[in-house]
């Protein structure tokens, strides 16, 4: 949350020519509702169920960027199936600016919480060993702009 995944993935999909997937828009058309409507009503544990079967899904295609929610790596299945035919990136920022970040906004069911701040430490402290295991590519995105973290994205592609 806040690192930048959707504002990244459309700008880098622009730029390869290729098409955008956010697989939490795609999980909120296939319910009829926003997430936070899910999480609320449904719980967390099925909203991960929905972004899965939409993972498997979008994965079958290909040019395309595909941006996922911070816990679709919670799922093993989920990061075989992105790792079969893609390339898993890492947009790393710090606790302290993705809270900057996310301050303020009521979209993030994750953060409905009496301390936002202490969710999003919390949250980071327990995925961010997980997402650099599994990452192909890793692009902190705490200091620099977001032109430059295509840029970084599309260097690092070309080196590959």
């Amino acid at each position: 949350m806040g690192s930048g995944k959707s504002t990244v993935g459309k700008l880098l999909a622009n730029k390869l020519g290729l098409r955008f997937v956010d697989t939490d828009r795609l999980v909120e058309k296939k319910v009829g509702k926003r997430i936070k409507e899910i999480f609320k009503n449904e719980g967390e544990e099925k909203f991960r169920a929905f972004e899965s079967e939409v993972i498997e899904e979008v994965s079958k295609y290909e040019n395309q960027v595909i941006s996922c929610g911070g816990g679709a790596v919670l799922n093993p299945d989920n990061v075989s199936i992105l790792k079969e035919n893609g390339v898993l990136i890492y947009l790393k920022a710090s606790a302290f600016i993705l809270f900057e970040r996310l301050h303020g906004t009521d979209t993030r069911p994750l953060l409905n919480v009496a301390s936002p701040r202490d969710k999003v430490n919390e949250l980071l402290a327990a995925r961010q060993s997980l997402y650099e295991k599994v990452t192909d590519i890793l692009i902190d995105t705490s200091y620099i702009d977001v032109d430059a973290v295509v840029k970084k994205i599309q260097e690092k592609i070309d080196d590959r």
